[in-house]
């Protein structure tokens, strides 16, 4: 198959949990979900200046629009109408219409050939932003944004990965398009040579931009890895390789995410005096000798690391302490139990009941907010397990179990019923041989109100597949 035929993203025991893991992951990781509509207009908002730079990034990305085609007023006029009001409702119905025939997304109808290109980046962008304040709470949204913008150096290239990472920190910066005060990225679809076009349009003339050229050399290397780890039978799990009238095809979104990893590490290499930043939607192994935590996200190193300092891990332990106790209170320890942890989501998450609660309930009734919180905590504490798997010394081996599980537990406790933190969290402790606490961490996901219907049938087989291990033993 062509490189036109894999979609990007934006936006898991024979079946053994670490392939049911890597089936989720390659789905895309998703910080969104359903939650109540916060945002009716500017007027809702409580922060004048948060407003204030909404507008502009609106304005900014309209005017993109229009300089990149002379449709933008009959195709997206009212879009943006609507947006320059925080008109979040009719934005989002607008987008709904968009989607049903842009070819970045399955439909059923004709695809419309103009959403492709700079002006459909543009309304991509500015419907992500305004839903990150429409589903998210404002207060967690601008925090998750400004936090992540005042900790990258002027100049660095970052690359957001989820929807809030990316489209959050798009919206938040003085300028997006004039890389004011970084560069601004995404991970998820740099397999696209349409997004590769607008990034140059934006960046080509100050940061080293893949050309088509590139792209289709990553394509090619990813094809020929594929091909020899399928006749080597060591294919990812969800990968579709498959030889077709004697030739290799690959399909699927794990193939689309090694090709943007692929393309990740040569705008690494191609920008030697940049710094490099990420906010993780799909984990690359390539990557991870080369990342160090950096407040909510991970910073991207030159060069890989011989290990993580022990002052590394203290800032990281001490940041995430501080940072969730005005979320869900000052209770989660070095010493907090699996048990307790059970017990306070079932009692916030799954009862709504606040009585003793130290925490803030906006945050606990916001899908968005805790679920963004926690992906990035999830992918943190997945930096640490990577560490521990490939240790050799024991020391080394109980310092990275001692600061994923505190990770793990931090992102579990943030979103109770997050497939990637449960997931993520039950294959570290089966490895950890904690199976009944495994358990516990299924069992308590799958019983989450959200979690009662179709959405929740992964964490529900889960939970009966580690019943019948654990009454095996």
């Amino acid at each position: 198959m062509g490189m036109s035929a894999l979609k990007p993203l934006n936006r898991p025991m024979k079946t053994t949990t670490r392939s049911l893991l890597a089936a989720f992951l390659g789905v895309g990781l998703y910080a969104g979900g359903c939650a109540k509509k916060q945002l009716a207009t500017w007027d809702s908002f409580k922060n004048p200046e948060t407003v204030v730079q909404l507008k502009s990034f609106v304005a900014e990305k309209e005017a993109q629009a229009n300089a990149a085609t002379n449709e933008t007023p009959s195709l997206f006029g009212a879009f943006f109408a609507a947006a320059a009001k925080g008109d979040w409702l009719t934005v989002s119905n607008r987008f709904v219409e968009f989607r049903k025939r842009a070819g970045q997304y399955e439909h059923t109808g004709k695809t419309d050939e103009r959403l492709r290109g700079t002006a459909w980046q543009t309304v991509l962008e500015t419907w992500g932003a305004l839903d990150a304040f429409g589903e998210g709470d404002e207060k967690y949204s601008a925090a998750f944004g400004n936090d992540i913008i005042a900790s990258i150096p002027s100049g660095s290239i970052y690359f957001g990965g989820t929807d809030p990472g990316r489209f959050i920190v798009t919206a938040l910066c003085k300028s997006q398009v004039k890389a004011d005060p970084f560069f601004v990225l995404t991970q998820n679809a740099l397999a696209d040579s349409t997004h590769l076009d607008y990034l140059r349009a934006m960046y080509g003339e100050k940061i080293y931009v893949p050309t088509p050229e590139d792209s289709q050399k990553c394509f090619q290397d990813y094809m020929e890895d594929a091909q020899h780890r399928m006749q080597s039978h060591q294919l990812m799990p969800g990968e579709d390789v498959r030889m077709v009238d004697g030739k290799v095809q690959v399909s699927g979104q794990i193939a689309v995410m090694n090709i943007n990893g692929l393309m990740v590490k040569l705008i690494l290499d191609k920008n030697p005096g940049r710094e490099f930043y990420i906010e993780e939607s799909f984990p690359f192994d390539w990557m991870y000798p080369y990342l160090e935590p950096h407040g909510l996200i991970m910073k991207v190193n030159h060069q890989p690391l011989p290990g993580l300092s022990d002052e590394i891990l203290e800032r990281d332990h001490d940041y995430w302490a501080r940072l969730v106790q005005p979320m869900i209170g000052d209770w989660l320890h070095d010493d907090t139990s699996v048990e307790e942890i059970a017990a306070f989501a079932r009692k916030t998450f799954g009862k709504q009941d606040f009585s003793g609660f130290a925490g803030d309930p906006r945050f606990i009734q916001n899908t968005y907010s805790h679920r963004m919180f926690s992906k990035l905590r999830s992918s943190l504490a997945g930096l640490y397990a990577w560490r521990l798997k490939h240790a050799t010394d024991a020391s080394e081996k109980e310092r990275m179990a001692r600061e994923a599980d505190f990770a793990f537990r931090q992102a579990w406790a943030l979103c109770p019923y997050s497939p990637e933190a449960v997931f993520r969290y039950v294959n570290f402790l089966l490895e950890q041989k904690r199976g009944a606490d495994a358990l516990l961490v299924a069992d308590t996901a799958a019983q989450m109100p959200s979690m009662q219907g179709k959405d929740g049938e992964q964490l529900r087989n889960l939970a009966k597949q580690l019943e019948k291990f654990q009454k095996a033993k």
